[in-house]
This record gives C-alpha cells, sequence and structure tokens, in this order.
C-alpha cells in the first residue's frame, strides 16, 4: 500500500511564497501513523487579511525556523511518498515557491494528490468541497486554519475515500517542483 503524506500551509500574505505554518500528518496501510506541526518563520511581512485568517502574527512566528532550516527535518518525511493536500495546486505552489526561493535542491518531481477532486467522485451531491463542508458533513473535527487540524482532517478525508472504494492512486498527478506547475 502506498505512503501518503497529508499536509496543509498557511501564509503570511498574498504573495503565497512563503508559509507561516505548516502541518503534516502520515498514512501507512489505511492508518495514521504520524504527525508533525510547526510554526515557520516566513522571513517575510504579515498581511491583515492572511493573521485574521490564520491567527498567526509576526510575534507568533518570532523564534520558530525559517524554512529551510525546517526542511531538514520535515524533507525526508514528505518526499518518502505521495503528497496529499486539500486544494492541493495551491499547497504545492506555496511549498514549490519556498522551495525555489530559498534555493533548495530537490527532486524535480513530486507525486501529488488533491482531496478536493475526490471528495467530488466520492460525495457529488455536495454543494461544495470545501474543507469545511466535507468536515461537517462526515463529522470530521476541524479548526479551520491551523495547519496541523487541516492535515488531519485531509487525511481522515483519503482514509474515508478509501473506505468507500476509491482508489487514490487514479488521482496521483506529477508535479514539477522546479517549474511550479502540475505535468499533463
Amino acid at each position: 500500500m502506498e505512503r501518503y503524506i497529508a499536509f496543509d500551509v498557511e501564509t503570511p500574505n498574498a504573495r503565497n511564497n512563503r508559509m507561516s505554518s505548516i502541518g503534516l500528518t502520515v498514512i501507512e496501510d489505511g492508518e495514521i501513523v504520524d504527525s508533525f506541526a510547526s510554526l515557520v518563520d516566513p522571513e517575510a511581512d504579515f498581511d491583515g487579511f492572511n493573521i485574521a485568517l490564520t491567527g498567526i502574527t509576526p510575534e507568533a512566528v518570532r523564534g520558530a525556523p525559517a524554512f529551510p532550516e525546517l526542511w531538514e527535518r520535515i524533507g525526508p518525511l514528505m518526499l518518502s511518498g505521495v503528497l496529499l493536500a486539500h486544494n492541493a495546486p495551491f499547497d504545492m505552489g506555496v511549498l514549490s515557491r519556498c522551495l525555489m526561493d530559498y534555493y533548495i535542491d530537490v527532486p524535480r518531481y513530486a507525486r501529488y494528490a488533491c482531496t478536493v477532486q475526490m471528495g467530488r467522485r466520492c460525495y457529488p451531491r455536495l454543494p461544495d468541497r470545501k474543507l469545511g463542508t466535507m468536515c461537517r458533513y462526515l463529522g470530521i473535527p476541524l479548526d479551520h486554519h491551523r495547519a496541523d487540524s487541516d492535515s488531519l482532517a485531509c487525511a481522515r478525508l483519503a482514509l474515508d475515500y478509501m473506505r468507500r472504494g476509491l482508489e487514490l492512486r487514479r488521482y496521483v498527478r506529477t508535479y514539477d517542483l522546479w517549474e511550479g506547475r502540475t505535468l499533463r
């Protein structure tokens, strides 16, 4: 069975090229086996909108690791399986821009899947596939826009989809981390 790493990032501003928080939840053999979360010093300014949305302030990240330091710890984990995210193009884009902006040497390609796309298949009658909508419908606890909670909710959605017979591997795509785009 595949190893999946559900992840979520929060950003400090509208440029979406830095993280202020990241959460990871690991799925192996249909079970959640590990998780990790950290605030991240984005080494960038914060927009009021992002502060209001996430509750993460410049003061909150003071003393937190910057992305390159954090990548030393989470990089091997994130590259050890298929990445999962809810609205994956956003999270994959932020990850790619952070890696490139900091000149971090990584493999060019990463495999990923989007739980929004899977949700459309499993729950076609819902009004939308927003994380909050999906979690309310399935009774999954969620403290939205907290990276740890969002990544755990994403993992729980994936597990629900698997229990319903969805083959996640059919939704796996390849992302070019150097170019910041999904390959067609």
